[in-house]
């Protein structure tokens, strides 16, 4: 069991995406934003746009707020200019935290993930703290009910995955960073809609959390999923189904 699924598995079940939408368009936007002022407002051309505008597209966001986002990143019209930065950290029970942002103001932004931190039972680590614990990857989940594990396995190495992970009630589908695309829309084709469809850090190993640690390590998620200027977190923490259920 990974509890990078199970993570997603909760959101999934809370229904936390559809409930702030707002703040997910947010992110969304900042994401375009940024793709197209690093690669380029031609999404053909670039693969970080052509996934930022896909996930927007995916939310419901309107191609006129796309097309914005996409102009402002490349500078044709004036608007906010976002940085990247990546923030490590240790979460309750000594678990690694990974946390993605984009801010216009890096002195606040800092300031608040460490007191979200602080107050989730976790702290804020120095760079190189523990991103030696992650690699990056394509990283794909789907239900179990979507295929017989031989034909999806069969799918997805046919089109370049590396790995194909039981996860008791999906399965997860792991590629490099290169064949995310492919793999992805392999999947598509053979009529399968994913739950997960990203590029992310995904943990080598992970903590097992159990009781108040694996609830207050949900709540640290959650707190730092709901920071504005936060775009994705990801973390190497399992969690049994029993403390999932009561999260």
């Amino acid at each position: 069991m990974s509890g990078h699924s199970k993570w997603h598995t909760i959101k999934h079940k809370k229904g936390a995406l559809d409930a702030k939408r707002g703040k997910l368009f947010t992110k969304l936007i900042k994401e375009i934003q940024v793709a197209a002022r690093t690669g380029g407002g031609d999404a053909e051309g670039n693969a970080r746009l052509r996934k930022a505008v896909s996930d927007a597209k995916g939310a419901n966001m309107p191609n006129d707020t796309i097309d914005r986002a996409i102009r402002r990143g490349t500078g044709a019209e004036e608007g906010v200019s976002y940085e990247e930065i990546t923030y490590e950290g240790y979460g309750p029970g000594g678990v690694a935290v990974m946390v993605d942002a984009m801010t216009d103001n890096r002195n606040r932004t800092v300031a608040e993930i460490r007191h979200t931190f602080s107050k989730n039972g976790g702290n804020l680590g120095t760079t190189g703290a523990v991103n030696w614990m992650f690699e990056r990857k394509g990283y794909i989940v789907v239900p179990k009910s979507a295929k017989p594990e031989d034909e999806l396995f069969e799918v997805v190495t046919d089109a370049g995955a590396e790995d194909l992970r039981d996860d008791v009630d999906n399965f997860e589908i792991i590629t490099t960073p290169d064949d995310f695309e492919t793999v992805l829309a392999a999947v598509k084709a053979a009529g399968i809609e994913p739950q997960v469809a990203e590029i992310e850090m995904v943990p080598k190993e992970y903590k097992r959390l159990e009781g108040a640690e694996a609830k207050q390590m949900l709540k640290l998620m959650e707190a730092l999923e709901d920071h504005d200027d936060v775009q994705k977190v990801s973390a190497n923490f399992d969690i049994s189904e029993a403390d999932m259920a009561g999260a």
